[in-house]
């Protein structure tokens, strides 16, 4: 039984993924910074309060942590409103939880600005009863606070949660906290598909597979009772 779903949100439920290297290498450029090679990998998972601490620290920043997290949001903001569409079939997928009264939430490690930005802009709001950020729990993903915090919200116990997520710190965040993680394609972690397949408890390319399936087993349900 799942008594509750709870997403990722970028690369996971929406298709964003693509402009972060873009927006790190201006702000970085702006300040004569070049983008380290192993700057996605190292930030991977992290509040937007961590990331902005870690650019802080690495990069020597005169801004605070809040003028950091400020900046990138004026920097997304229009793009997520704009330009950051939904991933194929979540949508759909959503519409089917809801008829199924399956409670919804989702665990974004990304600001409150953009995700309900983008949240109101593709008309998913509806769909959630609880939206939670990494900067409102102690430790960001991997750790398994975030998807604690919204299992608790939504009423449901963990091992009956079910995750969806895109990167394999968000899929070690899920298992941490004892739920079962489906993987999620997306072309930014590309290269990380093997990883997250065995992370994962399974792997989908978009939703409809899972509407396909469902589909499926409506129809063989039917059958049986004819």
């Amino acid at each position: 039984m799942v008594e509750a779903v709870i997403f990722d949100l970028d690369g996971t439920l929406v298709d964003s993924m693509w402009m972060w290297e873009s927006i790190d290498a201006e702000f970085l450029g702006s300040r004569g910074i070049e983008v380290p090679g192993d700057l996605q990998s190292a930030i991977e998972g992290m509040s937007y309060t961590e990331n902005a601490l870690y650019f802080k620290n690495r990069f020597d920043l005169p801004e605070s942590v809040e003028e950091l997290k400020g900046i990138w949001d004026e920097m997304a903001l229009e793009t997520y409103r704009r330009r950051v569409p939904c991933k194929p079939g979540a949508k759909e997928f959503l519409q089917a939880l809801q008829k199924a009264k399956i409670p919804c939430g989702i665990a974004t490690s990304n600001s409150r600005t953009l995700a309900e930005a983008v949240l109101e802009s593709q008309g998913l709001k509806k769909y959630f009863q609880s939206v939670r950020t990494a900067c409102e729990v102690a430790a960001g993903k991997p750790a398994p606070d975030i998807f604690l915090q919204v299992a608790y919200d939504l009423g449901a116990k963990p091992a009956e949660c079910l995750a969806f997520e895109d990167v394999p710190a968000g899929i070690r965040a899920g298992k941490a906290a004892g739920m079962r993680v489906f993987a999620v394609e997306d072309d930014f972690s590309a290269g990380l598909r093997e990883e997250k397949i065995l992370l994962a408890d399974g792997y989908i390319r978009d939703y409809r597979e899972l509407l396909e399936y469902q589909s499926l087993q409506e129809e063989q349900l039917w059958e049986l009772r004819l």
